[in-house]
Formats: structure tokens, C-alpha cells, sequence
């Protein structure tokens, strides 16, 4: 067989995995299909996805004046639901506009007031119906609202008959050149895979033990780096694999390990969490993961330490908790001049050589 065969019946065999429709439809059917539960624009979304005014103004002036609108793309799960998987901030600015978007609490958010536009400066103020309590407001005449009920937005349908992973990985795809960080891009990915699992991850990231030993920025906050530390913190705990280099890079490695946690809808010890950082915190406190020099703690969060000290600490807890505070400060502080943690850690070790020796030395470390 020639390289180029082998290349078209991959191409062939691939292409079956994913079964792709496409179709115009209204604003006005779009609505429809919102109200009866027919496609699902995931309200978790909007922590992630953060439009402000003058972009949703944009969009709804685009609509208004027929400038094409880039296509929305869905998964259409086994019950006939669609998923957005490309587009939830166009919808969801939709919704707001007309009214109609409901948060994750189900709660109606007041409708849209539009800023002044690029070509259309006249939409300055304007809604499309008066919201309740504001007769004054200036708002789209019946005509202007079928208008834009009538105007159409291109979908491209991912078949429910295609490949399950299909359209997790087209929004990793679709999503790659965005804003997002990596763990935003998670966070949709599992929102989509399994809802209870992104709250408990939410829920045990605003633990008040795990933000005293993690002094988050105001920018990893938004780039939901505290979700990716939890995110690490089972995944590390439930590693099997030996001391062998990773077969991918790290964050794909954490994000496949996430999918498939997700997908068999298993729960997280959220006692060995809450348990493991209350230890910390009553340990080192922010200091837990910063660098000791033998007479105090200096510089940033490191992850190396983050690694090390809490998939150790986590795997030999019942020992620890004995022992005492004390006996665990030394030997946090002890792993900056230890062998075990140096030649395993730095700049020059990459994660997919460094987490899989930083597992297994760290079990051994903290459980002498």
C-alpha cells in the first residue's frame, strides 16, 4: 500500500467519525427552540466567555445591518438537544437583547441597552421592548423587531450519529487561537461532559484552606487557575504511571484524564481535599509552595512545590495528621535542599518529564 493510499483511507475512515448538517435559520426560530429547552447554551459559559457592552452592541448592529455573522456550531446530543459548542456568546447576546437569557439560577437577566454603534450611532440607548419599569427607555417598533426576528444565523450541526469525542474536539479546535486559557477551555469542555463535576472542581476551588496556601492574581483568577489546581491535584493523586516521560504534553495529558473522569461520571475525594489543604494551611499557610533558603520563605507559588508537597502529603495523610504541624514544616522546608526534589524540578525539566518523577519521589518523601 502507498504512502498516499494509506493517507485517503485514513482521511475516509476519519471523516466518518464526524456526520456534519448545515442550515440558515431565524432569530425568531432560534428563540423557539431556547424556550423549549432545545438547545442548550450551558449559562456556566458566561463566567468564561466575557463580552462587554460595546461587543454584544456590535453584534446586534452586524444582525441589523445583514453583515454575516461568523456560523454557530452545535452538537446534537442522543436526546436531540443541541449543544453550542462555537457561538455561545452570539446566542447568549441574543437572548439578552430580546429579553429572554436566563442564567444558571434561571433567573430572566434585564435586557440589553445598546451602545452607540460603528455605523448605526443612532442605536445609543435603544432596546428591543421597554424593560419593566423603564417606560421612558427607547425601544425597537414592532416592524424593527420582526426585522430582526427574521434574520437569518448560519448553523453547522454536528449529527448525533457521529463520534462522542466529535464535538469536544472540535471545540478544543475551534477555541484554540481564542482568550481562552487552557483551563477556561477545560471548564466548557466539562460543563458539556458532566455539570456536577464542574461545580464540585468550582466548589473546591474557593476553599478557604486551598486560598490561603494559593495566593491567586487577579488574571489567574479570571484564567480559572485555581479550577486547574484542583483539576492537578486528583490527577496526580490517582497517577499510575511510573517515572516514564508522558506520551503527550502535560495539559493534554490533564484534559484527557479530565474527559475520561467526566465521562464515567466519577466523584472526586473531596474529603482528601479539604482535608489534605486544611493541614497546609494550619502548616505554612501561603507559604506552603514558596521557596525556603533556610531562614525564611521567599518568591512566587511554585508548581514544582505545589506538586511535590501535596500529592505527598495527600497519598501518606493519616500519618501526617498524626505527626503533628511541626514535623510536616520541617519537612516541606527540607524539600528545597532534598535530592529527590531538585533533580526532579526547574526550568530545564519539562512538565511531561517532571510530574511523572515528582508523583513517585513525593509518595516516597513524605511517607518515611
Amino acid at each position: 500500500m502507498t504512502d498516499l493510499k494509506k493517507l485517503t483511507d485514513q482521511i475516509s475512515a476519519r471523516a466518518k467519525e464526524i456526520r456534519t448538517d448545515g442550515y440558515s435559520m431565524s432569530i425568531g426560530e432560534v428563540l423557539s427552540l431556547y424556550r423549549d429547552g432545545d438547545i442548550e447554551i450551558h449559562p456556566e459559559f458566561q463566567r468564561i466567555f466575557r463580552w462587554n457592552d460595546d461587543q454584544k452592541s456590535r453584534l446586534i448592529e452586524s444582525i441589523l445591518l445583514g453583515i454575516p455573522v461568523p456560523p454557530i456550531f452545535v452538537s446534537q446530543r442522543r436526546d436531540g438537544v443541541w449543544d453550542v459548542i462555537d457561538g455561545v456568546q452570539r446566542i447568549s447576546t441574543i437572548l439578552e437583547f430580546t429579553g429572554e437569557y436566563r442564567d444558571e439560577e434561571q433567573i430572566v437577566h434585564p435586557p440589553l441597552i445598546l451602545r452607540k454603534g460603528e455605523y448605526l450611532t443612532e442605536l445609543e440607548g435603544y432596546t428591543y421592548s421597554t424593560p419593566q419599569g423603564a417606560a421612558d427607555a427607547k425601544q425597537f417598533d414592532d416592524a424593527l423587531r420582526r426585522d430582526f426576528k427574521r434574520s437569518k444565523l448560519e448553523f453547522s450541526i454536528i449529527t448525533k450519529e457521529s463520534d462522542q469525542n466529535a464535538k469536544y474536539d472540535l471545540f478544543q479546535r475551534l477555541n484554540s487561537g481564542s482568550v481562552l486559557s487552557p483551563q477556561e477551555a477545560r471548564n466548557c469542555l466539562l460543563v458539556m461532559i458532566n455539570r456536577e463535576l464542574f461545580h464540585t472542581t468550582t466548589e473546591l476551588s474557593s476553599n478557604t484552606n486551598f486560598l490561603n496556601c494559593i495566593p491567586l492574581t487577579e488574571r489567574q483568577e479570571e484564567q480559572s487557575y485555581g479550577n486547574e489546581l484542583v483539576l492537578r491535584f486528583f490527577c496526580q493523586e490517582e497517577f499510575t504511571g511510573g517515572v516514564t516521560e508522558l506520551q503527550k504534553e502535560y495539559g493534554e495529558y490533564l484534559t484527557d484524564w479530565m474527559k475520561t473522569t467526566a465521562e464515567r461520571g466519577e466523584k472526586l475525594n473531596q474529603r482528601l481535599f479539604n482535608e489534605t489543604f486544611e493541614l497546609l494551611d494550619n502548616t505554612l499557610g501561603e507559604d506552603v509552595f514558596r521557596r525556603f533558603d533556610g531562614n525564611k520563605h521567599l518568591g512566587p507559588f511554585s508548581i514544582s512545590a505545589f506538586e511535590f508537597v501535596t500529592t505527598g502529603v495527600a497519598r501518606n495523610l493519616a500519618t501526617w495528621k498524626e505527626r503533628g504541624t511541626d514535623q510536616l514544616k520541617e519537612r516541606i522546608q527540607s524539600i528545597w535542599t532534598a535530592s529527590a526534589f531538585r533533580s526532579n524540578s526547574g526550568t530545564g525539566v519539562s512538565p511531561r518529564r517532571r510530574v511523572p518523577r515528582i508523583v513517585a519521589a513525593s509518595r516516597e518523601y513524605f511517607g518515611v
